[in-house]
């Protein structure tokens, strides 16, 4: 999960309540259009869900199976996850998702593993996700510890308690009898974090067998209700191994060196300017190579991120950085010996998220919004790199909302969440309403 970057407004308040609407009218959104593009026009049919009987009962059902929900969210955050190498978790995943009456439980070709809910007909596939992967390394001590109302442990956060979530809104749904017109595709993803580079979405857009049918996607991270991510901030990430001659440091003095050729580079891309809206950032996360103080390396390799909400302007970085390279190569051998071999350089790809947009018109953007005002929350729009940048970027409606708990310390030892109760079951209610008005629940 990346930084979010959210903006108040982009939504205005009905004019008048809907005093008149029965709270058991049947919330049939997608056949009005009309009132989905009007400003505040779902507003209506969101009141009258959570002020509706099932929606009370199935907000009751989150609060009454809380300690479950923080206890599925324990139990999975204790099954490490590293990146590529989700599988046991994802198989425990899989037997909950089960557990719940899912149909169609299965794991895909990437090693997402995801469960059907039916609805009755004539709806839409609405994909509902969170991804299994976390950003620790093999190893790492995931045992979750209590003090006081934290839980801390890597992970449990990001997007760990997510997981959790997802089951509690079914067991709420299904405690409510709600029915929906749409199917429903519960998922838990691989590949989210850096490295994996969204290879979950990627499968399942691309190749996966619901791929022609999705219309409508959400991606649930940790955090509060009220931030809506409409916007997915593109990003490239290169490895650039720079390779010469080698040498003792002594004895071959004098000739070019691959480490003074990707410094060159270093300091020219840490120059390059770039707008500041939209958004647009780079950075050298890793530096590596050599074999001992005293020798020439012949090999040395910096990895870089670029990252924009716009894609002219990830295209423009881009563009700029590959000019940067053939320059500080060429400086260095101008400025040593290449008797015994030249610098030469070679730009691996190793990450490529598109940009993408969800417009803040779309059916998605304002079911979800007007979720939030019906819950009492203001929402925000934002952009941020999540699960939802695939489908973004292909045309298909996907937003990001944040799954309920409050979690802090996110990709640190110190990643934790803090149990408030009547907080975070506000906040799950909020993200359940939204999937029940994209569903067309009744």
């Amino acid at each position: 999960m990346s930084e979010y970057l959210f903006m108040h407004g982009g939504f205005s308040r009905a004019a008048r309540a809907a005093a008149a609407i029965s709270a058991a009218l049947p919330l049939l959104i997608a056949v009005n259009p009309a009132a989905a593009q009007r400003p505040g026009g779902l507003d209506p049919a969101a009141r009258a869900l959570v002020a509706g009987a099932k929606f009370k009962l199935a907000k009751q059902t989150l609060d009454g199976d809380y300690d479950r929900t923080v206890k599925d969210i324990v139990d999975l955050t204790e099954i490490e996850s590293p990146p590529f190498k989700e599988n046991a978790r994802a198989r425990a995943y899989l037997a909950m998702l089960k557990a719940q009456g899912l149909t169609d439980v299965e794991m895909d070709g990437a090693g997402s593993v995801m469960g059907l809910r039916k609805g009755t007909g004539g709806g839409p596939l609405i994909v509902i996700a969170a991804h299994l992967d976390t950003v620790f390394p093999a190893g790492t001590d995931v045992k979750v510890k209590r003090e006081g109302n934290k839980l801390l442990a890597p992970g449990i956060g990001d997007d760990t308690s997510s997981l959790g979530v997802l089951l509690a809104f079914v067991r709420a749904m299904d405690a409510a009898k709600f029915e929906t017109r749409a199917d429903i595709l519960f998922m838990g993803d691989v590949g989210e974090e850096g490295p994996g580079d969204l290879r979950g979405m990627k499968y399942l857009f691309n190749q996966g067998k619901y791929k022609d049918r999705i219309k409508y996607f959400i991606s649930f991270e940790p955090g509060r209700a009220a931030e809506i991510t409409n916007g997915g901030v593109g990003s490239k990430r290169y490895k650039v191994t720079f390779t010469g001659p080698g040498g003792h440091s002594m004895g071959d003095f004098g000739i070019v060196n691959p480490a003074y050729a990707m410094a060159n580079a270093i300091t020219a891309f840490g120059r390059m300017k770039v707008p500041a809206k939209p958004r647009t950032v780079y950075n050298v996360g890793i530096v590596e190579g050599g074999t001992s103080v005293n020798s020439i390396p012949f090999s040395v390799a910096m990895t870089i991120d670029m990252r924009s909400a716009g894609k002219a302007e990830l295209d423009a970085e881009e563009q700029a950085f590959f000019a940067i390279l053939p320059k500080a190569v060429a400086d260095e051998n101008a400025a040593r010996s290449t008797a015994k071999g030249k610098i030469a350089f070679e730009a691996r790809l190793v990450g490529d998220r598109p940009v993408g947009l969800t417009a803040p018109t779309a059916t998605i953007v304002r079911i979800a919004a007007a979720a939030d005002r019906a819950s009492g929350v203001a929402p925000k729009l934002g952009s941020s790199s999540t699960d939802s940048n695939i489908p973004m970027s292909k045309g298909i409606e996907a937003i990001t909302l944040g799954s309920g708990f409050d979690t802090y310390r996110a990709h640190s030892l110190e990643e934790g969440m803090t149990l408030d109760r009547p907080a975070d079951v506000a906040n799950m209610a909020s993200g359940l309403a939204t999937i029940l008005l994209l569903a067309e629940a009744r």
